[in-house]
């Protein structure tokens, strides 16, 4: 292309005579010109922007809810004295923040509400969420967001702050296919969104490692090693502008941890700790799973068709604000908060739980200095350990409550105090049990409940979303590698537990909203590989032929929602040919009997009588020619309607010219033998909706998303064999078939439909099937 505009800038200037100095001077710049924004299309360009945009909304996010809490505490300050004018500014507060987040999000983008993570995984497996995406949702969440952690209530940052950042990658993506069009295409989008998952969480905690594991461990089955660099790259760039924005701010000194601890790294703990780190990743496992339970069984009754949710989606402020005044009055300061540490705002309650001070050991005596926000953990006349058991079991409900609002809020870090105060509560039991320490070489270490308390809160949130990345994410946040090893045993006993027992919350949600979803295979079940494609698969499948006439392909459009359909080469010998988008179909079958192609094929067949009679005239109406005038303007169009219905059905009759679709040639197929665990990797490597079941060419069968799940389900929760009783003997009759001569006759793929039909007891069928 450069050749030629110089070639034909060169002749151009030898007509006009222009010096050629110039015109190589034009080109140079032109070159120049095109070499800049080549380079602006280059991923890093990009990383850079989402995680410099990235860094700065999250700080932005911080600052604000800072101030807001700020203000907060002092209306309740300045009302000290009156607890009636403190009660109400205390409820009142956050009832107005959140009831504001709430109409935000409903008027301006109701997909802001919510975490994100759960249909980000839907999006990633390749199913198209509307509106998801959009800076509608972008300006709804960050504000929504703001608001809700400004109020105090217990809700988090982490889940929506990943839909933040694929938002921004999303809206970056567009604006980069300016410079490249490697940005319009999907595969590789689906590439950024994964790396934006990643740019989300390390921009919340300051977690660059930390944020790319839990991204790969949420939200992607098989992750592409080639996403590695981009994700590295772009999470540490953020999490380093972050933190440099908050030493510009003179908020910390220099570039520290979020939440920096002060223990000691000579001896951190002794061995004999160690059953004491274990019993708190299996309580954190069970308290996980229940917690799991509880946010679920909220949220499946305010779905219930009731009067009452009835009337609460009607009136849409109620259910927040109404969830706001209980947990605000429960966690009133001089009311019962006083019992649970209610006047301590998250970030002081994380830091407090965080000390390194032994609370048992201080209480009932004088507040030693640099107590600090730890002290309101202390009660003159309530012991410790009662505060936090009241703290722990009080925050539980209000969290996996708090989270169901309708408002932009995620689980993370409510979950993660919750499990810090568990560990703490174990650490000062053990402090108690050995008040003088553990002696080890002659030499006596104190018990130090704060190194509790960060394994509980790393293993709580790994047992609430099944990853073993929120030790390293709870490393990056303290600065403590030196607990990094039981933190370890204590996240994977976590794992083992909840995983066990309940879905992640992530897969739990996305249960609950019915989004399109694979369901991971469990370990240990054998029946994955004795389990088949022809045990699962459906089997009447509705196709077309290369012989089907426009009637039978509009009765398939009417009778079927089906987005691909495949394509055979004839009813008889069902040879499998491709598969053909519906969308392609329907515009083929609407322009087959369009206005226009009756009015072409009538101008083409009698072109002399085109002009005297218009195919689109409904009357022909005379005002002058009275009665006979309009028993014409009657007449006509009911012979008109007659000759369109019967070019109708000519043209209906009339077989589909498959040259003129577009037909993908290689849609994805399976053998019958292929077993449900090579079937799940499939379907989760690829991202697959279906797969097209066929034996030596022959189209017998189709396995969408939804019997691949019921199988799965069936197969490792309730134990299910899904094999035909008479599966061994199908197996012995094919070995005997092999020595045989082929029949003359063509079989039907739907001949062992009567054999292995919908009555048997322990198989899976279903009629019909989608994707």
């Amino acid at each position: 292309y450069t050749l030629m505009k110089t070639y034909l800038s060169v002749t151009y200037c030898n007509s006009m005579d222009v010096p050629l100095s110039t015109i190589l001077n034009y080109n140079i710049v032109f070159l120049h010109c095109f070499y800049f924004m080549t380079k602006l299309g280059e991923d890093w360009i990009f990383l850079v922007l989402l995680g410099l945009t990235m860094a700065l909304v999250s700080w932005s996010m911080d600052y604000a809810s800072a101030k807001s809490l700020q203000a907060y505490k002092w209306i309740h300050g300045e009302l000290k004295g009156n607890v009636p004018l403190q009660y109400l500014a205390w409820v009142s507060y956050p009832m107005i923040l959140v009831m504001f987040a709430s109409l935000f999000c409903h008027l301006v983008s109701p997909q802001a509400i919510g975490s994100g993570i759960p249909e980000l995984k839907t999006i990633l497996r390749g199913v198209v969420l509307k509106e998801y995406l959009t800076l509608k949702a972008f300006v709804a969440k960050v504000i929504g967001l703001t608001a809700g952690l400004g109020s105090g209530m217990p809700v988090g940052k982490e889940g929506p702050f990943v839909h933040i950042a694929s938002i921004c990658a999303a809206v970056l993506s567009r604006f980069m296919s300016i410079f490249s069009g490697v940005y319009e295409n999907g595969t590789h989008n689906q590439d950024l969104l994964v790396c934006a998952c990643a740019v989300g969480v390390a921009t919340c905690f300051a977690a660059p490692v930390g944020g790319v594991l839990f991204s790969i461990e949420v939200t992607s089955t098989y992750f592409a090693v080639r996403n590695y660099w981009r994700g590295y790259f772009a999470a540490t760039f953020s999490a380093f502008i972050f933190r440099v924005l908050s030493v510009w701010n003179k908020d910390a000194v220099t570039i520290t941890a979020l939440f920096k601890t002060n223990f000691r790294m000579d001896f951190p703990f002794d061995l004999q700790e160690l059953p004491a780190f274990a019993i708190i990743g299996i309580s954190c496992g069970f308290l996980g799973a229940f917690f799991v339970y509880l946010n679920r069984q909220v949220v499946l009754f305010m779905r219930r068709p009731t009067a009452l949710t009835r009337f609460l989606t009607k009136h849409r402020l109620i259910y927040p604000g109404a969830v706001t005044l209980i947990i605000a009055t429960f966690t009133f300061p001089p009311g019962f908060g006083q019992f649970m540490a209610g006047e301590l705002m998250p970030r002081e309650c994380i830091n407090s739980l965080f000390d390194n001070f032994t609370w048992t050991k201080i209480s009932g005596s004088p507040a030693p200095p640099g107590l600090g926000r730890s002290s309101a953990w202390l009660h003159p006349h309530v012991s410790v350990f009662v505060i936090l058991l009241l703290f722990c079991v009080m925050k539980f409900w209000m969290s996996a409550v708090s989270t169901t609002m309708p408002i932009p809020s995620g689980a993370f870090m409510p979950v993660f105090i919750l499990g810090a105060a568990f560990g703490r509560l174990v650490g000062e039991i053990m402090a108690t049990l050995f008040p003088n320490g553990i002696l080890f070489d002659g030499i006596v270490y104190r018990i130090l409940p704060g190194g509790y308390a960060v394994i509980g809160a790393a293993a709580m949130t790994g047992a609430v979303t099944h990853t073993v990345s929120t030790a390293v994410i709870c490393f990056e946040l303290t600065g403590q590698i030196s607990h990094i090893l039981p933190m370890m045993v204590a996240v994977i006993l976590a794992n083992m537990v909840a995983q066990g027992l309940q879905p992640s919350l992530y897969d739990s949600i996305i249960q609950v909203k019915k989004l399109p979803y694979l369901p991971e295979l469990a370990l240990g079940h054998i029946s994955k590989y004795n389990i088949f494609v022809e045990d699962i698969m459906v089997r009447r499948v509705k196709f077309l032929s290369s012989q089907s006439t426009y009637r039978e392909l509009n009765n398939l459009l009417e009778t079927t929602t089906l987005k691909t359909i495949p394509l055979v080469d004839s009813k008889e010998s069902m040879i499998l040919l491709g598969s053909i988008e519906r969308t392609e179909l329907q515009a083929v079958f609407d322009w087959w009997l369009s206005p226009e192609r009756r009015v072409f094929e009538r101008g083409q067949s009698s072109p002399g009588q085109g002009s005297k009679v218009s195919w689109e005239s409904f009357t022909f109406v005379d005002e002058e020619g009275g009665e006979e005038g309009a028993d014409k303007s009657i007449s006509l169009p009911c012979d008109w309607l007659m000759q369109i219905k019967a070019w109708e059905e000519e043209e209906l009759d009339k077989p589909v010219d498959m040259e003129q679709i577009r037909i993908d040639p290689s849609p994805f197929q399976l053998v019958e033998r292929t077993s449900l665990h090579k079937t799940h990797t499939l379907f989760s490597l690829l991202g697959l909706s279906h797969a097209y079941v066929t034996s030596i060419g022959k189209l017998v069968g189709v396995v969408a998303l939804k019997e691949l799940q019921k199988a799965i389900e069936g197969s490792t929760r309730s134990g299910v064999r899904l094999r035909p009783p008479l599966a061994s003997f199908r197996d012995a009759s094919r070995k005997t078939k092999k020595h045989q001569p082929p029949s003359s006759t063509p079989s039907s793929p739907t001949r062992d439909r009567d054999l292995w039909g919908e009555g048997m007891p322990n198989q899976i069928h279903t009629s019909t099937y989608s994707w």
